[in-house]
C-alpha cells in the first residue's frame, strides 16, 4: 500500500446536455448522470466507489451541464459519503484527456501522487484499490481498466493489445474497423500527475502543425475542417494509441460485469446489476416480503422507503422502485424502473420498461417489451407524466411526455 501521506484525487467525467440524445426521452427531465439506476443516480455508483480508495482527499464531477443542475446532488452526497465533492463546469467540450488538463491547478492543488479518471456512464464494480496497487508496482504513469469480450462486440470499443506477462498496454485503437483484439478499454483509468505532460505536449504539437500549416489562405480553408482546436484533446486517440509501447501505461484486468450506459434499455439492464452487486455491497438496500404482511419479492428489488406498496402486489426479478411510487393490489412488476410519483394501479403489468416521472398505469394494463437492451424498442420508456387507461396494452413503445393513451399501441413512438 502507499504512504499515509499520499493524497489521491478522483476526476468523473459526467458529460453535457448537447451530448446523451440517445438516452431521450428520460434525459429531457434530468441530466443523465443523475438518472436513477438501482434506485441511485447514475454517478453515484463510481462516486461511493471511489470513496474507497485509500487517501482519496477529493472527488471532482466534469461536465458541461449548468451548475445548478448539480447543485443539490453535489452537497447531499458530499455530507452522506462525508468526502468532498465538487463539480467543475467546462465553458465547452474540451476532450475526455483536454478536460482533465482544463482544470489541472485544481486538480493539482493538494499535490497528489494519483488521479483517477472515470466515465460516468461505465457500470461496473470499480475495482479502483485494486487498479491503485497495481499502478503502483507496474511503475508507469497510467493504468487502465480493460475486459474480456466477445469478438463480435470488441469493435463497438477501444481495443487494446497488452503484454500477457507485464501487462504493458502495446497496442491501442479506436473502435476499429478490423479485429484488432477481445480485450476492450472500459473507461476507467488511473495516472500519475505526468498525464498532464503529456496532453500538453498533445497541445502543443497541433499548435505548431497549424502555425507551420499558415503558408495560403486556400491551405488554412482545407485543413480547417479536418483539424481539432488545439485545447480539444481526447484520451483515446491522442494520448493511448501514441503512448502504447513505451513502457508508460499498462492494463488492470477486471473479470467481473462492465457495460456502457448509452441508452434507456441498457440502463435497465445496468440498474439490475448494480441491484445484484447489493447483495455484497449494500444488502440493506434490497427489499425482502413473503407476501403475508408486505409485497412478494423476487430476487433483486429496490423499494424506496416512501413507497407505498400493496401486500398483494408481487415485485421482481431486478425492479427498482423511487420515492412516493404507489404500486396497487395485484400489480406485477418484472425488470423494470419507476421512478418518482409514478402510481401502477390495481391489477397492472409491468415488464422491461421504464416508468416516467408522475406517471400512472390504469387497471389491468399492461406495460411491456421484449427485452432486448440494445433494440431501440426493445424496452418500452413512459416520458415524464403519462397516463395509461385501465384495460390499455403497451408493447415496445416510447411515449413522450405528458402523452395519454386510451387505445393499445405496439412498436411505437407516441410523439
Amino acid at each position: 500500500m502507499g504512504s499515509s501521506k499520499e493524497r489521491v484525487v478522483a476526476v468523473i467525467m459526467v458529460g453535457g446536455p448537447t451530448k446523451g440524445t440517445r438516452f431521450r426521452p428520460l434525459s429531457l427531465d434530468i441530466p443523465k448522470p443523475l438518472f436513477p439506476l438501482a434506485g441511485q443516480p447514475m454517478v453515484h455508483h463510481p462516486i461511493s466507489a471511489c470513496k474507497k480508495i485509500p487517501n482519496l482527499t477529493q472527488i471532482y464531477l466534469v461536465g458541461f451541464y449548468e451548475e445548478r443542475e448539480f447543485a443539490l446532488y453535489v452537497s447531499s452526497i458530499s455530507n452522506e459519503l462525508k468526502v468532498s465533492v465538487r463539480y467543475l463546469r467546462e465553458d465547452k467540450p474540451h476532450g475526455s484527456a483536454g478536460g482533465l488538463f482544463n482544470f489541472r491547478d485544481l486538480i493539482m492543488e493538494d499535490n497528489p501522487s494519483h488521479i483517477f479518471l472515470l466515465n460516468c456512464d461505465v457500470c461496473c464494480s470499480f475495482p479502483l484499490p485494486e487498479m491503485l496497487e497495481a499502478h503502483r508496482a507496474y511503475g508507469g504513469m497510467g493504468t487502465i481498466l480493460v475486459i474480456k469480450v466477445s469478438a463480435e462486440s470488441a469493435s463497438q470499443f477501444g481495443e487494446l493489445v497488452a503484454d500477457p506477462d507485464t501487462n504493458e498496454l502495446l497496442h491501442y485503437t479506436e473502435k476499429p474497423e478490423t479485429f484488432v483484439s477481445d480485450r476492450i478499454n472500459c473507461g476507467v483509468y488511473v495516472f500519475t500527475p505526468e498525464i498532464f505532460t503529456a496532453i500538453q505536449g498533445v497541445s502543443s504539437q497541433r499548435k505548431d502543425r497549424a502555425n507551420l500549416r499558415r503558408v495560403s489562405s486556400f491551405e488554412a480553408l482545407q485543413f480547417s475542417t479536418r483539424s481539432l482546436p488545439t485545447d480539444y484533446v481526447r484520451l483515446d486517440q491522442d494520448i493511448l494509441s501514441p503512448l502504447a509501447g513505451k513502457k508508460q501505461l499498462y492494463t488492470y484486468e477486471t473479470m467481473d460485469f462492465w457495460e456502457q450506459i448509452k441508452t434507456p434499455g441498457m440502463s435497465l439492464k445496468c440498474s439490475g446489476l448494480y441491484l445484484a452487486q447489493f447483495q455484497f455491497t449494500s444488502p440493506h438496500l434490497l427489499a425482502g416480503g413473503d407476501g403475508s404482511k408486505s409485497a412478494t419479492i423476487e430476487g433483486d428489488v429496490y423499494i424506496h422507503p416512501s413507497a407505498k406498496v400493496h401486500p398483494t402486489a408481487k415485485i421482481g426479478p431486478n425492479v427498482s422502485i423511487s420515492a412516493n411510487a404507489r404500486i396497487g393490489p395485484g400489480a406485477r412488476l418484472i425488470r423494470c424502473i419507476i421512478l418518482d410519483n409514478v402510481e401502477v394501479m390495481e391489477n397492472a403489468v409491468v415488464i422491461y420498461s421504464i416508468v416516467g416521472w408522475n406517471s400512472s398505469i390504469g387497471r389491468w394494463s399492461r406495460v411491456q417489451a421484449e427485452g432486448d437492451y440494445n433494440a431501440k424498442l426493445g424496452v418500452t420508456i413512459l416520458g415524464e407524466g403519462v397516463t395509461v387507461e385501465d384495460e390499455v396494452v403497451v408493447i415496445n413503445s416510447i411515449v413522450l411526455p405528458y402523452k395519454t393513451l386510451d387505445v393499445s399501441v405496439q412498436d411505437e413512438i407516441i410523439l
